[in-house]
């Protein structure tokens, strides 16, 4: 009998990273050692059909993202997003993930906020059949509003994230920026250098 090859175990990561900060920092690493995962990519989006603002150009935001997850074991960036005409789906890109390899086990990776916004995404009753959701932070707390409750989506396969609580958003960081307040604390060394050095978020 041939030995059986363990599915692998692919982790994947979106959002505009406008900047990436500490806080996706400590979910990657969260997700790769909790998922015991072979590999994490990271997708920076490309046109991103949700965000109400505009984003900053990819080439910058691809950037700070390779210097925020460059060191982390089994992380790698991926720029197909980034390249891609048009709006970026989560769906086109796990389609793509799992066309490559068929046989790996997707995992997709996300705050309670994204996953509370999953109903709204393009596809996404197909994107719960391609990927296990895992949910980082308090995902559902019963007797309580307000709350997402993966459960509540049929034919959802989801796994929760234990992350510690960090007070910090890429919309404060890009204020702070912009008011040349003090953002070393909030993103890695190495990308406070790049925002500085590149005078991103800066309104004059």
């Amino acid at each position: 009998m041939g030995v059986t090859v363990p599915a692998r175990r692919l982790g994947v990561f979106g959002g505009a990273f406008d900047p990436p900060h500490n806080a996706h920092v400590a979910l990657v690493r969260a997700a790769v050692e909790q998922l015991a995962l072979d590999e994490l990519r990271v997708f920076p989006t490309g046109q991103a059909w949700h965000k109400p603002h505009r984003l900053s150009p990819p080439q910058h935001r691809l950037a700070m993202a390779r210097l925020a997850f460059e060191g982390l074991p089994r992380v790698v960036v991926d720029d197909r997003e980034i390249q891609r005409a048009g709006p970026t789906y989560t769906f086109d890109t796990l389609q793509e993930l799992q066309a490559a390899e068929p046989q790996a086990q997707l995992f997709l990776i996300m705050g309670a906020d994204q996953a509370a916004a999953l109903p709204n995404w393009h596809r996404f009753q197909e994107i719960l059949q391609l990927a296990i959701i895992s949910i980082a932070g308090r995902v559902h707390v019963a007797g309580t509003s307000g709350q997402f409750d993966p459960q509540n989506l049929a034919g959802a396969r989801w796994q929760a994230l234990q992350l510690p609580a960090l007070s910090v958003s890429a919309t404060e960081v890009r204020h702070r920026a912009a008011a040349a307040q003090g953002i070393a604390h909030l993103v890695p060394e190495s990308v406070a250098r790049y925002i500085e050095q590149h005078h991103l978020y800066q309104t004059a």
